[in-house]
């Protein structure tokens, strides 16, 4: 009897342990990888770890990750949005022509946020209730975002921004605010997407929207709210872009877009939607920042972290493919 009690409790823990594996494995490999870099380029060239480094690291590409968390959603979802690179250049903009018009600094960090949920429910209503596909629609929203912003502004660059508005660039115990925010809204959106009825349901109309539909969740709504809430963190990261820097530089930041979907697909959120978390997004965006950062210390042309994020993608598209066919069987 004690010798099949003991089997149990250790076919138990094998089972918890390979659902673990299951359902953290990608998060688990973008980590070891960190650490691997850390150590590996740390040994070649010691001035890797400097806290100098290792901060900036950190805190400087904190509003991709911030970015990645609501394109996740987005992806989770089933859908995608293309034109996120141009509604942050919006923002950031929308954000410093305020402050340095004059305006109270919480008003020039709120407004973005609310700007990015109305743009952002306009596109999900249209994807939502007119069945266009989100693809399209964000590629139109990408033009109409860009071309507009350039139009309006010449591309010129807004200075003399008040210090007080400069969020990015306060410290809390010693460590940038946006490595606080990085960390604080990873934490609570990936609660949230886990044990509120609200998360389960965007993995549902991801995973199956028609089985989602006949248990009740409806579906129209939930996708109209899951862009609103990527509207909020692209508000949020519009606010930490422009406020890095003394001057906001009225364009879209260059591939933008494309280095917000990279950082959710590689963090093990499937293309194809109903699987992956927000944690793996941000540790992807870290590993990212990582990359580029070892490859000037090691003295290699930064031109190729497009070529490893390239190959990160098909790697992890086809692990996805594979894994979903297991699961199929």
């Amino acid at each position: 009897m004690t010798t099949i009690t003991a089997a149990a409790r250790s076919s138990a823990r094998s089972g918890r342990f390979g659902r673990f594996l299951g359902a953290y494995g990608q998060e688990l490999v973008i980590l070891g990888a960190l650490v691997a870099l850390f150590v590996v380029v740390g040994a070649v060239n010691p001035r890797f770890l400097s806290d100098t480094n290792l901060t900036s690291i950190f805190s400087s590409n904190a509003y991709i990750a911030v970015a990645a968390l609501g394109m996740s959603l987005v992806i989770i979802s089933g859908h995608i949005d293309v034109s996120v690179g141009s509604l942050i250049g919006v923002l950031a903009t929308l954000s410093g022509t305020l402050a340095v018009g004059g305006y109270p600094v919480w008003v020039a960090w709120t407004a973005p946020i609310l700007a990015g949920v109305v743009v952002n429910a306009c596109v999900g209503g249209l994807v939502a209730y007119a069945r266009i596909p989100s693809i399209v629609v964000t590629l139109g929203m990408l033009s109409i975002l860009k071309g507009g912003l350039i139009s309006v502004t010449d591309g010129a660059w807004i200075t003399n921004l008040p210090a007080d508005y400069l969020i990015a660039q306060k410290r809390l115990f010693g460590l940038p605010l946006p490595i606080y925010f990085m960390v604080v809204l990873t934490l609570l959106t990936a609660f949230w997407m886990r044990y509120s009825a609200f998360g389960r349901s965007i993995y549902a109309i991801g995973g199956n929207a028609e089985a989602a539909r006949a248990t009740g969740i409806r579906i129209e709504t939930t996708t109209v709210a899951v862009f609103a809430i990527h509207g909020v963190f692209a508000g949020i990261t519009a606010v930490l872009f422009a406020t890095q820097l003394q001057v906001i530089q009225s364009t879209v930041p260059p591939n933008l877009e494309l280095t917000v979907i990279t950082a959710s697909v590689i963090g093990g959120v499937s293309i194809l939607g109903g699987m992956g978390t927000v944690i793996g997004s941000t540790l992807a965006a870290l590993l990212f920042a990582t990359i580029g950062s070892a490859l000037i210390f090691l003295n290699v042309s930064a031109y190729w972290l497009r070529a490893v994020l390239g190959l990160l993608i098909l790697v992890t598209v086809l692990a996805d493919m594979v894994r979903r066919r297991r699961v199929a069987i």
